[in-house]
């Protein structure tokens, strides 16, 4: 291509030097053979300069482009911290508010590191251990209530049973009457969102759908007081004496990351039976009363039970 238009400007050249004007004939048919080709090399030059200039343009907008992805990302990744941010602020000062509730108990704070297998955490590790004052039967928290209770530990971890597991059996009672009743665990049941409820005294018919359920006074490893849930569903037993329903938890079980562990243990101390006691199987118990919670005796005849 260079070599073409070196050898044609070389022939316009030469014509134009013979030509001397474009008054004699030559320069007059010069001047129509090089008129077109003039023009369209203006175009040509023309169009040249307009793509030169479209590829620096288009050059310098892809650099835009990358510049503005640059900031769109980490933008995009300053929102994402700020969001988990404050649903991490948000879930420690849920866990501040709980402690400020059992301010008079030792209590210490523990990552969730580990569960078992399926999508709720019915059994799961933490990050504190015996090196960390926790104990078998220590209570667990998170949310607004009871979580659960630690079944084994070690040095650094320990493991915990969740109130939901299949395996767990909650003594008890209505905040409003004192009635008492077990919350029993259902992984089958808890995927709606509830738990079962049996075994509930109500005489008197003063229960009711939203009432509060606590952990009971009689209750042989579950400090007394801590809330569970609030009744959603209740029904008379077949019996008649009883009755059965379901509860919502005030726990969710299915996004634990952080728990609150209560040292302080309940303390069950085995005392010699009186006659009474053994007509009635109970024997002698030492609760630990949470603030603000008063203890009664237990008016069922049953032995303690978690």
């Amino acid at each position: 291509m260079l070599v073409i238009l070196t050898i044609l400007c070389g022939f316009l050249i030469g014509i134009s030097i013979v030509s001397s004007g474009s008054s004699s004939p030559i320069g007059r048919y010069t001047g129509i053979v090089t008129a077109p080709i003039q023009k369209g090399l203006n175009r040509l030059g023309s169009f040249l300069g307009s793509f030169s200039s479209s590829l620096t343009d288009a050059a310098a907008l892809k650099a835009e482009n990358e510049e503005l992805l640059a900031k769109v990302d980490t933008l995009t990744a300053e929102n994402s911290k700020l969001v988990l941010d404050k649903e991490e602020l948000e879930r420690l000062q849920t866990l501040l508010d709980l402690r400020n509730q059992y301010s008079e108990l030792d209590i210490v704070a523990a990552h969730v590191i580990s569960r078992g297998s399926g999508n709720w955490f019915n059994t799961f590790t933490i990050d504190k251990g015996s090196a960390d004052g926790i104990k078998v039967d220590c209570n667990v928290l998170a949310g607004a209530g009871l979580v659960g209770i630690v079944t084994s530990v070690g040095r650094n971890w320990a493991r915990v049973r969740a109130i939901i597991d299949d395996d767990s059996n909650v003594s008890a009672m209505v905040s409003t009457t004192s009635d008492t009743c077990i919350i029993a665990g259902n992984l089958e049941l808890i995927d709606q969102g509830t738990l079962s409820l049996v075994k509930l005294t109500d005489d008197n018919n003063h229960v009711h759908v939203g009432d509060k359920v606590v952990t009971s006074s009689i209750s042989e490893k579950f400090l007394p007081g801590i809330l569970i849930g609030y009744i959603s569903e209740l029904n008379n037993d077949a019996n008649n004496l009883t009755k059965s329903g379901q509860l919502t938890p005030v726990v969710d079980f299915r996004h634990l990351q952080e728990v609150l562990i209560i040292r302080t243990l309940k303390v069950y101390v085995p005392s010699e039976e009186t006659p009474e006691e053994k007509a009635s199987g109970l024997e002698g118990w030492i609760d630990i009363e949470l603030p603000g919670m008063e203890t009664e005796p237990s008016s069922e005849s049953a032995s303690p039970s978690a």
